[in-house]
């Protein structure tokens, strides 16, 4: 890279420029919805319904009009309901508009009527519709007539609003935070800086680059979201490793800067190298979940992470050679810049190696007391408390409730063959769990179809629809499909049931094969792999009682739900694993340098303390203020991610991998380091030492 610098240069001047120019429309372009089951009953309603049905699916848009001053059938109410139908008819995203029907979408008293948009295109779609409309629609509202679009559409549009700004908030609170951690960690402001810069060069890559896959493939703007997040947090682990051990041979071994950047590359290098093939693997397991959100937000953030690693790679050993000795400008005072060898970590593993019992046994049972609460953890689809309680789709969506039954949000839709419509609409107004059902609607279309639209007697979050549709699905003649906004989600939930335990399978064994091939030692490399489940375990008992029980729900301010999103086991699972990986590479990586070297366990252990563990104490510190700065702001699933995702790294970092992995080490001894001739003979041989 240093020899030919002036066309890494130029390459990633054209790769920031060429896709920068995109980043700016990155929050325009991307998709707001894709939370569904690829294949499932409830997509093939929606679908059918949009075809079919004159757009009358579970993404169209329901603008909801309330009277707090009498009826709405005259007077000013009246001129509102004219103007809130011109609007929709005039958006030609939108199919048919139908007007409030007495006993289906308009109130006993006259006092709420529900007018409905048909969703004429795909719900990624649809939710640029509902963000194109509600301000308009909003602004209708006079002094004694609420005007407030509501339904999935506009959920995800506010949702994604209030995300949003919770996640640019959470931003700038946490590059502050992390400029003084580096500032503290590497004793310079130049060195600080460099992973920041090196971070924005691969954010701004990915951001254009997720753009121009959109225009192939829809892409969540959670991927965007989430992009953000894990490029920070990985940019600094990558660059604080890089940075360290380019200082201790450039200015502690007084090498030159080609031989140091060498010995950087040929040692650290490798185990970022490494690191960064256990995230992307750890990540890529998320691609079995049939959901296209899951699939967008893993793609998005393997992505940020190829950039970020490729800025590392090529572009850092460049930047370091170039500033050379500049990167000590502005040093604190009682800095040592060549200084590897942490002497405060080195005194830890000596205490750790003289004392692994005592050390092993303590954090193990911290670990496992934090874990115990996961027992009882419970998961469900966001509800509605998800919104800020002035949403646009929140108060439509309480407005409903008040006028039309508990359930009357959650509408389930049977999709039915005409020939047995009467047999099925008999079989719902006869089940317990439906309070309502509304007249068959022929297909508009003329084919063979029917729609029966039925209100369940619960609230679309309540545990007790999922008895009732899948009762339904059970009684109901076999032409019926039955959908929904509500199904979609029990239908997802279902889907994440299923491949969460084979996600977390493939996530392990994948880790444990990147792990043995890199150290080729089995026993040290399951370890590693095992130990990561143990704050995960931790993190998640945590959060059951946080976000379920809602210990500390007023100090976060948040409403809890009684459970945590579904969505999240999965999800943060692979997130928390690829982060402990992260560091577990680290370790190991310098514990197997140690090793290479000396043939010593001790100096293997204590070496590898020594030498990474202030590299592994800084980027924990900065993951953990960039994860909770994410709880301190916004909706509930940022919140959600910020604590798990902080209290994970927190254990992770400053327990398991500064404590009872190193004890571990200890404990095994040379074993730690065996490997069976036939293994030696069928894995690479890689090493870790620089010579």
């Amino acid at each position: 890279m240093t020899d030919h610098r002036r066309l890494v240069t130029i390459g990633w001047v054209l790769v920031v420029i060429g896709l920068g120019v995109f980043a700016p429309a990155v929050e325009k372009n991307l998709s707001g919805a894709g939370w569904q089951a690829d294949g499932s009953e409830s997509v093939a309603v929606r679908e059918l319904a949009q075809k079919h049905f004159g757009g009358n699916a579970s993404h169209a848009i329901q603008v909801v009009v309330h009277s707090t001053d009498g009826s709405l059938q005259d007077g000013e109410g009246q001129e509102v309901l004219a103007e809130v139908t011109q609007i929709l008819q005039d958006e030609p995203r939108l199919d048919e508009v139908i007007a409030p029907m007495p006993g289906a979408s308009l109130s006993q008293d006259g006092a709420t009527a529900v007018v409905l948009a048909g969703a004429g295109v795909d719900t990624n779609e649809m939710v640029r519709v509902a963000t194109d409309l509600k301000e308009e629609l909003q602004g209708l509202s006079t002094d004694t007539v609420q005007v407030n679009p509501t339904g999935s559409s506009l959920l995800w549009s506010d949702f994604n609003e209030a995300n949003l700004e919770a996640m640019l908030t959470s931003e700038m609170m946490s590059w502050p935070v992390t400029l003084a951690i580096l500032v503290l960690a590497f004793g310079a402001l130049v060195a600080a800086g460099l992973p920041l810069v090196l971070t924005l060069a691969g954010l701004v890559a990915s951001a254009g680059s997720l753009v121009l896959i959109n225009e192939l493939v829809p892409v969540s703007i959670w991927a965007m979201n989430f992009a953000m997040m894990f490029s920070l947090a990985l940019g600094i682990d990558y660059a604080l490793f890089l940075v360290a051990r380019y200082r201790a041979a450039r200015m502690g071994h007084h090498s030159s800067a080609r031989a140091a950047i060498a010995e950087t590359m040929d040692t650290a290098g490798k185990a970022v190298l490494l690191s960064g093939a256990t995230v992307l693997v750890s990540l890529s397991a998320v691609m079995l979940v049939p959901s296209p959100s899951f699939r967008s937000m893993a793609g998005g953030i393997m992505l940020s992470v190829v950039f970020v690693l490729a800025a590392t790679l090529t572009l850092l050993p460049l930047v370091l050679v170039a500033l050379d000795q500049k990167i000590n400008k502005f040093s604190l005072p009682w800095v040592k810049v060549g200084e590897h060898r942490s002497p405060v970590f080195a005194s830890w593993g000596e205490r750790l190696w003289r004392r692994p019992v005592a050390w092993g046994l303590g954090s193990l049972i911290v670990l496992i007391v934090l874990a115990a609460p996961v027992l009882g953890l419970k998961t469900a689809m966001p509800s509605i408390k998800v919104l800020p309680e002035d949403a646009s789709a929140r108060v439509g969506y309480d407005q409903v409730q008040d006028a039309f039954g508990e359930g009357a949000p959650g509408m389930l839709q049977i999709v039915v063959d005409k020939r047995d419509a009467e047999d099925a609409s008999q079989i719902l107004t006869d089940d317990d769990g439906i309070e309502a059902v509304m007249p068959t609607a022929p297909a508009a279309d003329g084919t063979d179809y029917s729609l029966i639209q039925a209100v369940p007697t619960v609230d679309p979050s309540d545990p007790s629809l999922s008895e009732t549709v899948d009762r339904l699905r059970s009684d109901l003649p076999g032409s019926a499909l039955v959908g929904g906004a509500a199904v979609e989600n029990l239908d997802l939930k279902t889907q994440l049931d299923t491949t969460t335990p084979l996600v977390i399978g493939v996530v392990l064994v994948l880790g444990f094969l990147l792990l043995l091939v890199a150290l080729q030692a089995p026993l040290i490399s399951l370890l590693g792999t095992l130990v990561s489940l143990l704050s995960t375990a931790a993190a998640f008992g945590v959060a059951r009682l946080i976000f379920q029980d809602g210990h500390g729900s007023g100090l976060l301010g948040f409403e809890p739900q009684g459970f945590l999103d579904a969505w999240a086991p999965v999800f943060f699972f692979a997130m928390i694993f690829a982060i402990a990986m992260d560091y577990t590479v680290f370790l190991l990586a310098s514990a197997k340098e140690h090793w290479e070297k000396s043939g010593d366990p001790h100096e293997a252990m204590v070496g590898a303390v020594a030498h990474s563990g202030r590299v592994i104490f800084a980027a924990g510190g900065v993951m953990v203020a960039v994860f909770f700065t994410f709880a301190l702001s916004g909706p509930l699933p940022p919140k959600e991610m910020g604590v798990i995702l902080g209290v994970a790294v927190l254990l992770d970092a400053f327990l398991v991998r500064l404590v009872l992995l190193p004890v571990m080490l200890r404990v095994a001894g040379r074993a730690a380091w065996a490997t069976p001739a036939w293994l030696r003979r069928v894995l690479p041989n890689i090493t870790f030492s620089h010579s």
